[in-house]
């Protein structure tokens, strides 16, 4: 019995461990400072941000998905999409030219050092967490078809 209590705890800290967004500067395409903490505030508005490399293609799927979505999700929800790359030095210079192919209509940060993607302990990507007033309010680990749609309906609840 005293090892079920030792792994539900456990369980309730890992679950826990990060509820809120951490205070990093990221770095935008055109180099500019952002930072997490002052950037993202805007009052009940719900900042989807999805973790991501060139080089996934999950990712890549799961980000034109919610480009071709976010118009038709912006009807009912106030939220903005964040493309967080973690490429790092050796795969950088692809982003922007494959962003720029794509066509993608949101922020994209880089995540060079992947100091964003080690504070939320993320092993793989496609990672995306949704925040709210500074709290980390869903998570969504991985990408299949079809979990664009989960994605947005959790949001209406949020």
């Amino acid at each position: 019995m005293k090892k079920f209590y030792l792994l539900l705890l456990f369980a309730n800290f890992t679950v826990f461990a990060q509820k809120q967004l951490p205070n990093l500067n990221l770095a935008n395409l055109e180099g500019k400072s952002i930072s997490l903490k002052t950037d993202f505030t805007e009052k009940d508005k719900l900042y989807v941000f999805s973790f991501w490399a060139t080089w996934c293609t999950p990712c890549i799927s799961e980000l034109d998905e919610m480009n071709d979505l976010q118009e038709e999700w912006k009807k009912s929800l106030n939220f903005e999409i964040i493309a967080v790359s973690t490429d790092d030095s050796r795969t950088q210079k692809r982003v922007k030219p494959l962003i720029n192919g794509k066509g993608w209509d949101f922020k994209v940060l880089l995540d060079t050092n992947q100091d964003f993607k080690r504070a939320l302990s993320i092993v793989n990507i496609p990672y995306t967490i949704v925040v709210k007033n500074g709290e980390i309010v869903h998570i969504q680990n991985g990408y299949v078809p079809g979990n664009e749609k989960v994605l947005v309906e959790k949001m209406k609840t949020l």
